[in-house]
């Protein structure tokens, strides 16, 4: 996963070869806690934070408490453990009323999920990863694991190869780390496997994966496009994977109309 990688390699360099390390600014220290959280997804101690991020202790509890006072991060469970706090979500709140893409697209997701009793997604590329913007879930008896927020490495992922359709081969390589290509059961997809199959999916304007997350689904989606050419994100179906061929195919005429009218032409 690309954040990880990069977390890796910054924590392995000495002090001295840290970009900017003797006089990192404020700001980059708190991208790093911001970042860290995040990719953890827990509230976790301020001396596990310090240690994740190779950081001084005395300066993470001062960043701590100045984010905690500035509402963006609180303190949670016994006091002793820190996450993000209100003021982010409505931070976040403000941009998806602002971003004309993630309200309209909400509004389709909604709309297909009601219409196909299916768990329905707008994706987009995120850091290196494939993020989940916006989900809605399907009217079946059991749940599919699809939450807002989650990010999954991109060869998991019909959207992933999507999302990096029309990228120079180098620029894919930059993006997908080793691990990344290890499927959640130990599987590895092979590099070259991987792009051409997004090779596929752009010529083809769709993507269709079985099994890849779990043995039990299989994920349906279509690029949504900010210019001819350019993915900005995606629309998808996570379905069963015993869905038939013709049911499939119907969902995918489905998603590609609904997501060219998130388009823009």
């Amino acid at each position: 996963m690309q954040d990880g990688k990069a977390l890796s390699e910054w924590q392995a360099a000495s002090p001295e070869e840290r970009p900017g390390s003797s006089r990192e600014k404020g700001l980059n220290r708190v991208l790093h806690i911001l970042e860290f959280l995040h990719a953890t997804q827990r509230a976790i101690g301020i001396g596990e934070l310090a240690k994740g991020l190779n950081a001084p202790r005395s300066t993470t509890y001062t960043l701590v408490r100045e984010l905690v006072d500035a509402g963006l991060l609180e303190m949670a469970g016994d006091g002793n453990r820190v996450y993000f706090g209100k003021k982010l979500y409505l931070y976040g709140m403000a941009y998806m009323r602002g971003n004309d893409l993630l309200r309209r697209g909400r509004q389709e997701v909604d709309t297909l999920s009601r219409e196909t009793g299916e768990t329905s997604e707008l994706c987009m590329l995120q850091s290196g990863r494939y993020t989940i913007v916006h989900s809605s879930p399907g009217m079946r008896p059991f749940r599919i694991s699809s939450a807002t927020g989650l990010q999954i490495p991109l060869p998991w992922t019909a959207s992933g190869r999507l999302l990096l359709a029309g990228l120079q081969r180098s620029r894919i390589e930059a993006i997908i780390s080793e691990d990344d290509l290890v499927l959640p059961d130990g599987r590895k997809i092979e590099l070259e496997d991987f792009i051409e199959d997004i090779a596929k999916a752009r010529v083809s304007g769709y993507c269709v994966t079985s099994g890849l997350v779990d043995a039990y689904t299989k994920c349906l989606a279509a690029p949504v496009f900010s210019a001819p050419g350019k993915v900005e994100a995606t629309m998808c179906l996570v379905v069963p994977i015993d869905t038939s061929e013709e049911r499939t195919g119907e969902l995918v005429a489905l998603l590609r109309e609904r997501a060219a009218r998130l388009s823009i032409s």
